[in-house]
Protein backbone atom coordinates (compact mmCIF):
# COMPACT_ATOMS: atom_id res chain seq x y z
CA UNK A 1 0.00 0.00 0.00
CA UNK A 2 0.97 3.47 -0.58
CA UNK A 3 2.93 5.17 2.16
CA UNK A 4 0.86 8.57 2.27
CA UNK A 5 0.51 12.05 4.64
CA UNK A 6 -2.93 13.41 4.17
CA UNK A 7 -4.71 16.47 4.91
CA UNK A 8 -8.53 16.71 4.96
CA UNK A 9 -9.68 19.95 4.21
CA UNK A 10 -13.35 20.63 6.16
CA UNK A 11 -15.71 23.55 4.69
CA UNK A 12 -16.95 25.18 7.74
CA UNK A 13 -18.38 28.64 6.70
CA UNK A 14 -21.71 29.85 6.83
CA UNK A 15 -22.89 27.63 3.98
CA UNK A 16 -22.54 24.64 6.12
CA UNK A 17 -25.41 25.55 8.06
CA UNK A 18 -27.79 23.95 5.00
CA UNK A 19 -29.68 21.26 6.38
CA UNK A 20 -30.38 19.98 2.91
CA UNK A 21 -27.76 17.16 3.84
CA UNK A 22 -28.06 15.37 7.21
CA UNK A 23 -27.96 16.73 9.94
CA UNK A 24 -26.73 19.56 8.04
CA UNK A 25 -23.81 20.27 5.83
CA UNK A 26 -21.05 20.60 8.26
CA UNK A 27 -22.41 17.37 10.27
CA UNK A 28 -22.41 15.26 7.36
CA UNK A 29 -18.58 15.96 6.89
CA UNK A 30 -17.67 14.29 9.88
CA UNK A 31 -18.37 11.10 9.57
CA UNK A 32 -16.99 11.20 6.05
CA UNK A 33 -13.79 12.60 7.89
CA UNK A 34 -13.71 9.46 10.17
CA UNK A 35 -14.32 7.30 7.59
CA UNK A 36 -11.15 8.55 5.69
CA UNK A 37 -9.44 8.77 8.76
CA UNK A 38 -9.59 4.84 9.30
CA UNK A 39 -9.44 4.20 5.74
CA UNK A 40 -5.98 5.94 5.11
CA UNK A 41 -4.35 4.55 8.41
CA UNK A 42 -5.67 1.31 8.03
CA UNK A 43 -3.91 1.05 4.18
CA UNK A 44 -0.62 1.85 6.03
CA UNK A 45 -0.10 1.38 9.73
CA UNK A 46 3.00 4.13 9.15
CA UNK A 47 0.05 6.57 7.38
CA UNK A 48 -1.00 10.18 8.73
CA UNK A 49 -3.56 12.17 8.37
CA UNK A 50 -4.30 15.95 9.83
CA UNK A 51 -7.33 18.22 9.69
CA UNK A 52 -7.17 21.79 9.12
CA UNK A 53 -10.95 24.07 8.33
CA UNK A 54 -11.00 27.03 5.90
CA UNK A 55 -14.03 28.92 6.81
CA UNK A 56 -14.34 31.85 9.38
CA UNK A 57 -12.07 34.21 9.53
CA UNK A 58 -9.12 32.00 7.52
CA UNK A 59 -8.14 28.65 8.02
CA UNK A 60 -6.96 27.23 11.14
CA UNK A 61 -5.12 23.92 11.87
CA UNK A 62 -7.61 21.41 13.78
CA UNK A 63 -4.65 18.52 14.32
CA UNK A 64 -1.56 18.02 12.61
CA UNK A 65 -0.61 14.57 10.80
CA UNK A 66 -1.12 11.83 12.94
CA UNK A 67 -2.33 8.28 13.70
CA UNK A 68 -4.53 9.26 16.47
CA UNK A 69 -7.88 10.02 15.61
CA UNK A 70 -8.69 10.72 19.03
CA UNK A 71 -6.67 14.33 18.60
CA UNK A 72 -8.58 15.03 15.18
CA UNK A 73 -12.01 14.18 16.91
CA UNK A 74 -12.01 16.51 19.86
CA UNK A 75 -10.84 19.66 17.40
CA UNK A 76 -13.43 18.46 14.76
CA UNK A 77 -16.47 18.95 17.31
CA UNK A 78 -15.27 22.30 18.94
CA UNK A 79 -15.07 23.75 15.63
CA UNK A 80 -17.89 26.33 15.13
CA UNK A 81 -19.38 26.85 11.72
CA UNK A 82 -18.82 30.81 10.57
CA UNK A 83 -17.53 32.97 8.25
CA UNK A 84 -17.12 32.53 4.49
CA UNK A 85 -14.79 29.71 2.34
CA UNK A 86 -11.32 30.65 2.09
CA UNK A 87 -10.54 28.09 -1.05
CA UNK A 88 -6.77 28.83 -2.17
CA UNK A 89 -5.67 29.68 1.02
CA UNK A 90 -7.26 26.79 2.87
CA UNK A 91 -5.78 24.60 0.23
CA UNK A 92 -2.18 26.17 0.40
CA UNK A 93 -2.16 26.04 4.24
CA UNK A 94 -2.48 21.99 3.71
CA UNK A 95 0.25 22.00 1.40
CA UNK A 96 2.20 23.61 3.56
CA UNK A 97 1.32 21.28 6.06
CA UNK A 98 2.17 18.27 4.06
CA UNK A 99 5.38 19.99 3.15
CA UNK A 100 6.41 19.74 7.07
CA UNK A 101 5.55 15.86 7.45
CA UNK A 102 8.11 14.27 9.69
CA UNK A 103 8.79 11.11 6.99
CA UNK A 104 9.12 12.46 3.45
CA UNK A 105 9.33 9.26 2.11
CA UNK A 106 5.57 9.59 2.26
CA UNK A 107 3.65 10.88 -0.60
CA UNK A 108 1.12 13.98 0.25
CA UNK A 109 -2.19 14.43 -0.51
CA UNK A 110 -5.04 16.41 0.38
CA UNK A 111 -9.04 15.66 0.33
CA UNK A 112 -10.86 18.60 0.71
CA UNK A 113 -14.86 19.24 1.11
CA UNK A 114 -16.39 22.02 -0.61
CA UNK A 115 -19.81 22.77 0.32
CA UNK A 116 -19.86 26.62 -0.13
CA UNK A 117 -19.59 28.70 -3.58
CA UNK A 118 -16.17 29.10 -4.44
CA UNK A 119 -14.77 33.01 -5.04
CA UNK A 120 -11.75 32.35 -7.03
CA UNK A 121 -12.04 32.14 -11.27
CA UNK A 122 -10.56 29.53 -13.10
CA UNK A 123 -8.00 30.78 -14.11
CA UNK A 124 -6.63 31.58 -10.27
CA UNK A 125 -7.37 27.88 -9.96
CA UNK A 126 -5.61 27.36 -12.57
CA UNK A 127 -2.72 28.54 -11.40
CA UNK A 128 -2.96 27.10 -7.69
CA UNK A 129 -3.71 23.56 -9.35
CA UNK A 130 -0.27 23.69 -11.60
CA UNK A 131 1.54 24.93 -7.64
CA UNK A 132 0.28 21.68 -6.29
CA UNK A 133 1.07 19.51 -9.18
CA UNK A 134 4.49 21.52 -9.17
CA UNK A 135 5.72 20.29 -5.54
CA UNK A 136 3.57 16.48 -5.91
CA UNK A 137 0.64 17.11 -4.25
CA UNK A 138 -2.52 15.07 -5.26
CA UNK A 139 -5.73 16.59 -4.83
CA UNK A 140 -9.16 14.99 -3.58
CA UNK A 141 -12.51 17.29 -3.64
CA UNK A 142 -15.59 16.13 -2.08
CA UNK A 143 -18.12 18.24 -4.25
CA UNK A 144 -21.68 18.67 -2.75
CA UNK A 145 -24.46 21.30 -1.70
CA UNK A 146 -23.25 23.57 -4.28
CA UNK A 147 -21.97 21.63 -6.76
CA UNK A 148 -24.07 23.40 -9.71
CA UNK A 149 -21.89 26.31 -8.79
CA UNK A 150 -18.52 24.56 -8.18
CA UNK A 151 -18.43 21.42 -10.44
CA UNK A 152 -17.06 23.10 -13.52
CA UNK A 153 -14.37 25.10 -11.68
CA UNK A 154 -13.26 21.79 -9.79
CA UNK A 155 -12.83 19.45 -12.63
CA UNK A 156 -10.92 22.14 -14.46
CA UNK A 157 -8.09 22.19 -11.40
CA UNK A 158 -8.83 18.28 -11.31
CA UNK A 159 -7.62 18.43 -14.80
CA UNK A 160 -4.53 20.61 -14.37
CA UNK A 161 -3.61 18.97 -11.06
CA UNK A 162 -3.94 15.29 -12.18
CA UNK A 163 -0.69 13.36 -12.76
CA UNK A 164 -1.41 9.88 -13.59
CA UNK A 165 -4.83 9.51 -12.45
CA UNK A 166 -3.82 10.57 -8.94
CA UNK A 167 -6.48 13.23 -8.05
CA UNK A 168 -10.06 12.64 -8.03
CA UNK A 169 -13.04 14.62 -7.75
CA UNK A 170 -16.45 13.10 -6.11
CA UNK A 171 -19.60 15.21 -6.18
CA UNK A 172 -22.66 14.53 -4.50
CA UNK A 173 -26.15 15.81 -5.07
CA UNK A 174 -28.34 16.64 -2.73
CA UNK A 175 -30.76 13.90 -4.22
CA UNK A 176 -28.17 11.14 -4.74
CA UNK A 177 -29.95 9.22 -2.11
CA UNK A 178 -27.03 8.08 0.05
CA UNK A 179 -25.07 9.44 3.30
CA UNK A 180 -22.21 11.94 2.05
CA UNK A 181 -19.70 9.12 4.03
CA UNK A 182 -21.54 6.42 1.75
CA UNK A 183 -20.57 8.00 -1.39
CA UNK A 184 -17.24 9.04 -0.17
CA UNK A 185 -16.89 5.29 1.05
CA UNK A 186 -17.65 3.71 -2.40
CA UNK A 187 -15.81 6.22 -4.34
CA UNK A 188 -12.57 6.59 -5.94
CA UNK A 189 -10.93 8.88 -3.34
CA UNK A 190 -11.51 5.81 -0.43
CA UNK A 191 -11.18 2.78 -3.44
CA UNK A 192 -8.97 3.96 -5.73
CA UNK A 193 -5.82 2.76 -5.46
CA UNK A 194 -6.45 0.04 -3.05
CA UNK A 195 -8.76 -1.05 -5.98
CA UNK A 196 -5.47 -0.77 -8.85
CA UNK A 197 -3.36 -2.89 -5.71
CA UNK A 198 -5.83 -5.77 -5.71
CA UNK A 199 -6.59 -5.59 -9.38
CA UNK A 200 -2.70 -5.91 -10.09
CA UNK A 201 -2.27 -8.53 -7.63
CA UNK A 202 -5.72 -10.56 -9.04
CA UNK A 203 -4.57 -10.27 -12.83
CA UNK A 204 -7.75 -8.40 -12.90
CA UNK A 205 -8.85 -4.36 -12.96
CA UNK A 206 -9.13 -2.64 -10.13
CA UNK A 207 -13.18 -2.25 -10.50
CA UNK A 208 -13.60 -5.85 -9.61
CA UNK A 209 -14.91 -6.73 -6.16
CA UNK A 210 -12.29 -8.69 -4.46
CA UNK A 211 -15.25 -11.13 -2.69
CA UNK A 212 -17.47 -11.49 -5.72
CA UNK A 213 -20.85 -9.14 -6.37
CA UNK A 214 -20.62 -5.54 -7.04
CA UNK A 215 -19.08 -3.29 -4.56
CA UNK A 216 -21.38 -0.75 -5.76
CA UNK A 217 -24.30 -2.76 -4.86
CA UNK A 218 -22.95 -2.47 -1.01
CA UNK A 219 -20.75 -0.13 -0.48
CA UNK A 220 -20.68 -0.26 3.27
CA UNK A 221 -19.97 -3.90 3.12
CA UNK A 222 -17.59 -3.85 0.60
CA UNK A 223 -15.26 -1.01 2.67
CA UNK A 224 -15.75 -3.51 5.73
CA UNK A 225 -14.80 -6.11 4.18
CA UNK A 226 -11.95 -4.55 1.87
CA UNK A 227 -9.96 -2.87 5.51
CA UNK A 228 -11.00 -6.59 6.88
CA UNK A 229 -8.65 -8.15 4.53
CA UNK A 230 -6.16 -5.34 4.54
CA UNK A 231 -5.51 -5.50 8.23
CA UNK A 232 -5.38 -9.44 8.06
CA UNK A 233 -2.71 -9.52 4.97
CA UNK A 234 -0.81 -6.88 7.89
CA UNK A 235 -0.77 -9.54 10.62
CA UNK A 236 0.46 -12.48 8.36
CA UNK A 237 2.83 -9.64 7.17
CA UNK A 238 4.03 -8.92 10.55
CA UNK A 239 3.58 -13.51 12.18
CA UNK A 240 6.25 -13.88 8.80
CA UNK A 241 8.25 -10.93 10.06
CA UNK A 242 8.32 -12.60 13.89
CA UNK A 243 8.94 -15.96 12.26
CA UNK A 244 12.26 -15.20 10.45
CA UNK A 245 13.20 -12.85 13.55
CA UNK A 246 12.87 -15.59 15.54
CA UNK A 247 14.68 -18.05 12.69
CA UNK A 248 17.48 -16.06 12.94
CA UNK A 249 17.97 -15.98 16.25
CA UNK A 250 18.51 -19.60 16.55
CA UNK A 251 20.84 -19.96 13.57
CA UNK A 252 22.84 -17.13 15.93
CA UNK A 253 22.72 -19.39 18.77
CA UNK A 254 23.55 -22.83 17.05
CA UNK A 255 26.89 -21.21 15.76
CA UNK A 256 27.60 -19.74 18.86
CA UNK A 257 27.26 -23.07 20.67
CA UNK A 258 29.35 -24.56 17.67
CA UNK A 259 31.83 -22.12 18.61
CA UNK A 260 31.70 -23.05 21.98
CA UNK A 261 32.11 -26.60 21.68
CA UNK A 262 34.87 -26.38 18.98
CA UNK A 263 36.87 -24.87 21.47
CA UNK A 264 36.33 -27.31 23.90
CA UNK A 265 37.76 -29.95 21.86
CA UNK A 266 40.64 -28.41 20.95
CA UNK A 267 41.54 -27.97 24.89
CA UNK A 268 40.71 -31.68 25.19
CA UNK A 269 43.22 -32.52 22.57
CA UNK A 270 45.49 -30.37 24.61
CA UNK A 271 45.22 -32.38 27.47
CA UNK A 272 45.53 -35.38 26.05
CA UNK A 273 48.94 -34.54 24.04
CA UNK A 274 50.38 -33.12 27.62
CA UNK A 275 49.88 -36.63 28.96
CA UNK A 276 51.37 -38.44 26.36
CA UNK A 277 54.58 -36.23 26.44
CA UNK A 278 54.27 -37.80 30.86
Amino acid sequence: MVLEATMVVVDNSEFTRNGDYPMNRYEAQLDAVELLFQAKTNANRENTVGVICYGGDGPHVISTLTADYGSILSGIHSTKIQGKLHFSTGIQVAALALKHRQNKVQHQRIVAFVGSPIEESEKELEKLAKKMKKNNVAVDFINFGEDALNTAKLEKFISTVNSHDNSHLLTVPEDDGRLLYEAVGSSSIVRGEADMAAGAAMGGSGNDFDFGGDADMDPDLALALRLSLEEEQARQAREQQQQQQQQQQMETIEENNDSTNGGNSNNDDGDTHMGDAK
